[in-house]
């Protein structure tokens, strides 16, 4: 992979989050292009989109036009390093799991940090889920989480405490390119080095700091669920790129969830990076197909 390469370039530029320096301006500018970028590129043909609150947390509801199956739902968390991200940017992912799966996505913009830091985006997604579960009649066992990168993390951890809270969790978790250790030490991080073009270890570590904020060790599972509790946990299917710095924790991850008895599939993509399946590129549709072909079989018993 050519990191000069114009789509390379491309990808950084709409991304905006690989440098060093985690200023309020820099912050701004991220957030700014993460919201044109999910203009820009949402699929916008064979969906509904509704706009509703849970709370004071915005939420979007996504239900795709054709193949629709009500009876499920998926409540996915973006990723933005807990810094950047808001629902047009989450309209990318979400938009494609709504066509890819035929269920409805529920998407939620969780409170950011600098601003709020931990634990306001797992107090938004207990929230939701609560809003989801209580209000609108969903079971848990119709439910899938999905998230993407520091959205993964925050799945990982809010599917963590709603077992050890209350012994029942959603019915399986989607994850693409789960941030899942915060302590930025696996050996990932040096081999992708110059072959990541989206991320940098110093970034990931400044966002890290802005969202632990003094709370804690970045090894402790209430930021790293790698290193939490796996027992009882659901089917879990994840997706990596082959040349991100952040490969090691999708790996880690199945493995510490298989060690611990339960279902973990992991779909390395030899050519991909970080998240991926955002672009309008061939290996995404790919992938979504991939995950399309997981997630019948998963529910209606064809895997």
């Amino acid at each position: 992979m050519n990191l000069n390469d114009p789509l390379m370039i491309a990808i950084k530029a709409i991304n905006s989050i690989s440098g060093k320096s985690l200023t309020e301006a820099d912050i701004k500018r991220q957030r700014a292009s993460m919201e044109t970028a999910g203009k820009l590129a949402a699929p916008k043909g064979d969906i509904e989109i509704e706009s509703v609150t849970v709370g004071e947390i915005p939420c979007e509801i996504i239900t795709p036009d054709f193949a629709h199956n009500p009876r499920y739902l998926i409540m996915y968390a973006h990723g933005g390093g807990y810094l950047c991200g808001g629902l047009s940017y989450a309209r990318i992912l979400g938009a494609k799991l709504a066509l890819a799966t035929g269920f409805t996505v529920f998407s939620f913009a969780y409170r950011l940090s600098p601003e709020e830091s931990y634990p306001a985006p797992i107090e938004d997604g207990l929230s939701v889920w609560n809003h989801l579960t209580e209000e609108r009649g969903y079971s848990p066992e119709h439910v899938l989480f999905a998230g993407d990168s520091a959205g993964g993390n925050l799945v990982l951890c809010l599917t963590q405490k709603l077992l050890n809270e209350t012994g029942t969790g959603p019915r399986g978790l989607l994850l693409f390119s789960p941030w899942t250790d915060m302590t930025a030490t696996s050996e990932s991080y040096e081999v992708n080095k110059e072959k990541d073009p989206t991320l940098t270890r110093e970034y990931v570590i400044g966002a890290a700091d802005a969202y632990i904020s003094g709370a804690g060790d970045p090894k402790d599972p209430h930021f790293s669920p790698l290193f939490g509790d796996f027992s009882g946990f659901p089917d879990t299917y994840i997706m990596a790129g082959r040349n991100e710095i952040l490969l090691d924790d999708s790996v880690r991850l199945k493995d510490r969830i298989i060690e611990a008895g339960g279902k973990a599939e992991l779909d390395i993509e030899e050519s991909g990076w970080h998240v991926y399946q955002q672009m309008p590129i061939p290996i995404a549709k790919r992938a979504m197909k991939r995950l399309s072909e997981y997630v019948s079989g998963e529910i209606y018993g064809e895997h």
